[in-house]
Order: structure tokens, then C-alpha cells, then sequence
């Protein structure tokens, strides 16, 4: 046996750096993709053959291409390498930025999107910051790339405006092109290459457990929740930029200057409620209040007037509820997935959002051509309000939190004697030990987990 000895041990100097140059190319990918969406709807609308519908396409392109491929592509990196299909999908993305640059047409703006969206390289990052990081420390290299996410689509909704206004709609697929290759960069010159890859139940898509991820119906609440999420959040795009425009009277370029601050408030008004959430488990009261939210802001840009503090306040609402549902919703999944299931679950999941984004751009799209803007937010409140009827049956998630030990040398029998051991601990609710893995797999109660005593058996064990 070769267990970890103990579990505080600091993160090495590789560990930190791959964490933080993996959150970095997440981040760059994701600012390119959603440079684009506070924006396009504006521009795209005076190009050649532009319609509504064909714009809310060349938005939400890239979701379809991007659920399609994101499970093939983690499952690629396994037998191709992680670093190679990383370089690929950077490249495909890229091409689909250079496509759209060159193109003088709505079509060739959709095919580009569409090319952006083929570069499916999120699951394979999560599997390399897994090969780099050992299991203790794998939760802090996720967290530093869901923080990515977060500052790049809040960074998006204000240099977009600001980048469109000084170099145009195609300097903006260039800047883009630019932001993919110097992802490239950073993977092969600052992102450490792993010593042995493979298979991390907790990061990656088992095939065969799909089936089981698939039967469970709380996640499967879950996996509803993020593609709503995610179709309200593109279709309201398709329409708000135009609000923007043409009710406030403000020029795109300066759309920053509403969106800066209210997504300042809306980040400093989300805290307080996440710690109510997760502090004072109070997880599914907070969780359907702010659906609600979401709902009642579509709700008012539907049906109220649109003049600058009316389009602030609802503005507010919005991205306040959207920011907490889109960092708590993945919480939630790791909570509620079976122990050694949390990367299928993720993958599904990551599959619905993806999917939730292209509907809500076609869907978004076609609605406001046939029958305008204020029914694109009907439309989105609509589906607010089922996924808060869906909500309220949710089971409350226990308070746990996932913990991953270093196992490695047991065979089965004494795999399944330690997950035994392990469960006789205070705090641990949960324990699933996996000899082939070399992994124990647990979820603790924070407030009651004693790691003294964890590091303890470990000791025993290597003794």
C-alpha cells in the first residue's frame, strides 16, 4: 500500500502552476466565445441576408457543435493524448474565429460559430488539470477554472461593446483568433506535461455509466435547470443588445457603462446568499428563489417600459440570479452524483448547457421574427417559471462537500475493508474506495469531518 500519508500537504509549485495556466486557456477560449454575445445581434442584423431566425443562429451555433463533440473529444484525449486534442480544438476554434473574420455574410458568420463550437476542448482540460494535480488538491485546480469562466463572461459583457466600437464586428473574430493561439501558447510552454494520463472518474465521461447518470432524476433536474439557464440566457441576447440600442439610445460601444455596474452589483449582491446557502443550508430555498428571479426580470423587460433605470433594475435582477444559479448549479451536481460518477454527471450536464445555449439563440431568434422583442422575453419567462414548478420538487441537497484520498496499492479486499473504516469517521457520509482507481472517494460534512482523524488511519495504513 502506498496511501497518502497526509492530507494538508501544500500544493507543489507544478500543481500551482498547472492549475492556474489550465484556468488561464480556459479562460482565454471562454472570453473569445462570449466576446461576441453582447454584441453580435447588433451587427449581424446589417449583414446580407440577415434575418432574426439566421442571427440567432450565428449566436448559438456554437452550443450545438460544441454538445455534439465535448464527451468525443475527452474520450479522444485518452487515446490521442490531452495536449494534442487541446492544440486541436484550439485550432478548430480558431479557424471558426478567422472563417467568421473573413466572411461578409450571416452564413459564413453561422459557419465560423459553428467551426468555434467543434474545438469541444473543456472536458479535456478538466482530464489534463486531473493528470497534474494529485487527488487532494483536485478540487482547488477545478475551482480556479470555474473562477475563469465566471471573470470571462462577466470580462466579455464589458470589452465586448467597448472592442466592437473601436476595431468592428470582423476585428472582433480577430482578436479572438489572436486569444485561441495564445492559448496554444501557454499549453506548450507553460502548462506542465503529465508523467502518466489516465482515466479520472471524478473529471471524466464513462461510457457506461451514462445509462445510470441518466435514470437518476435529480440530476437530471439538474441538467433541465442549466440548458434553461442557458437557452433564457442566449435568447435574451438575441434582443437585449437592440433594447440597448434602440429604447435607451445608447451606441454599442457604450454598453459597457450598464453593464459594468450592474454586474458589479449583481457579484456583490450573490455572496450574502451563497454563504445563507451553503453556510446555513438553507440550498434549495435560495436555489428556486432566485429561478424566480430570473423569471420576473424577463417577465418585466416583456411587459415594462423600457426607459434607462427600468432596463438597470431588471438588467440587476437578471445577472444577479443568473450569476448565482450558474456557480451554484454545478455544486449541486457534485453533491448529488453517485461518488465514483461525478465526470459522467458533469458531462451531461456540460451537454445540456450547451445545448440550452443553441435552442435559446434558434428558438430566441425565431420568436422575435415572427412575432417580436417583448415575446422573446415572454418566452424566456415562460420557461423560468417551468423550471421553477420543476425546482420545487427538488429533494433539499445535503450539505456535503467531495473529498479525494490517494490510495494506491490496495487490492479489492482491503479496498473494501478501508471504505468500512472510513464511514466510522466523523464527518464522512459517504465513502467509496476503488482498488483499480487507487482512489477513496468521499463526502464529508465540513462542519463535523475530522481530518486529524483521517490522517491518522492513513498513517496506520502506510504503517
Amino acid at each position: 500500500m502506498n496511501p497518502a500519508l497526509h492530507i494538508d500537504t501544500p500544493m507543489t509549485r507544478t500543481e500551482v502552476r498547472a492549475s492556474l495556466s489550465l484556468a488561464a486557456i480556459y479562460m482565454l477560449r471562454m472570453l473569445g466565445m462570449f466576446l461576441i454575445l453582447p454584441v453580435l445581434s447588433v451587427f449581424a442584423l446589417e449583414l446580407p441576408d440577415a434575418s432574426p431566425q439566421l442571427v440567432g443562429f450565428a449566436i448559438s451555433a456554437y452550443g450545438l457543435t460544441q454538445a455534439i463533440l465535448q464527451i468525443p473529444f475527452g474520450l479522444w484525449s485518452d487515446r490521442y493524448g490531452r495536449k494534442r486534442l487541446i492544440a486541436l480544438g484550439l485550432l478548430l476554434f480558431a479557424a471558426g474565429s478567422v472563417l467568421a473574420a473573413l466572411s461578409d455574410s450571416i452564413y459564413g458568420i453561422i459557419a465560423g460559430r459553428a467551426l468555434q463550437g467543434a474545438g469541444a476542448v473543456a472536458a479535456v482540460i478538466m482530464a489534463l488539470a486531473a493528470d497534474l494535480t494529485r487527488e487532494e488538491h483536485r478540487t482547488k485546480a477545478m475551482a480556479l477554472i470555474g473562477i475563469s469562466i465566471g471573470m470571462s463572461f462577466a470580462l466579455s459583457m464589458v470589452i465586448g461593446p467597448v472592442l466592437s466600437g473601436w476595431v468592428g464586428l470582423q476585428g472582433l473574430f480577430w482578436i479572438i483568433t489572436a486569444l485561441a493561439l495564445l492559448a496554444i501558447a501557454v499549453l506548450y510552454t507553460v502548462v506542465p506535461t503529465p508523467s502518466v494520463s489516465r482515466f479520472h472518474r471524478d473529471a471524466e465521461v464513462r461510457p457506461a455509466s451514462l445509462k445510470t447518470v441518466l435514470a437518476n432524476r435529480e440530476l437530471l433536474r439538474l441538467d433541465l435547470g442549466i440548458f434553461c439557464l442557458h437557452l433564457v440566457l442566449t435568447a435574451t441576447f438575441v434582443v437585449l443588445p437592440l433594447i440597448l440600442r434602440d429604447s435607451l439610445q445608447l451606441e454599442t460601444a457604450k454598453h459597457w457603462h450598464i453593464y459594468l455596474p450592474v454586474f458589479g452589483l449583481a457579484i456583490a449582491s450573490m455572496v450574502p446568499f451563497v454563504i445563507l446557502a451553503e453556510k446555513k443550508r438553507k440550498m434549495k430555498a435560495v436555489f428556486v428563489s432566485f429561478i424566480g428571479l430570473v423569471a420576473i426580470s424577463d417577465a418585466g423587460f416583456a411587459w415594462l417600459k423600457h426607459d434607462f433605470w427600468i432596463v438597470f433594475g431588471l438588467l440587476y435582477l437578471f445577472f444577479t440570479g443568473f450569476n448565482l444559479l450558474e456557480a451554484t448549479l454545478p455544486s449541486l451536481v457534485s453533491k448529488i452524483a453517485p461518488l465514483d460518477l461525478k465526470g459522467t454527471a458533469m458531462g451531461v450536464y456540460s451537454t445540456a448547457q450547451f445545448l440550452g445555449a443553441f435552442v435559446g439563440g434558434a428558438g430566441g431568434g425565431w420568436i422575435y421574427g415572427h412575432y417580436g422583442i417583448p415575446q422573446v422575453f415572454l418566452f424566456c419567462a415562460a420557461v423560468g417559471l417551468l423550471w421553477f414548478v420543476f425546482a420545487l420538487s427538488m429533494k433539499a441537497p445535503r450539505g456535503l462537500s467531495s473529498l479525494l484520498v490517494n490510495v494506491s496499492g490496495l487490492n479489492h479486499d482491503q479496498a473494501s475493508s478501508l471504505s468500512k473504516r472510513l464511514l466510522q469517521l466523523p464527518g464522512v457520509a459517504e465513502a467509496v474506495v476503488l482498488a483499480e482507481d487507487g482512489v477513496a472517494y468521499l463526502k464529508i460534512d465540513k462542519e463535523k469531518f475530522d481530518r486529524m482523524a483521517l490522517n491518522g488511519l492513513l498513517q496506520e495504513m502506510a504503517a
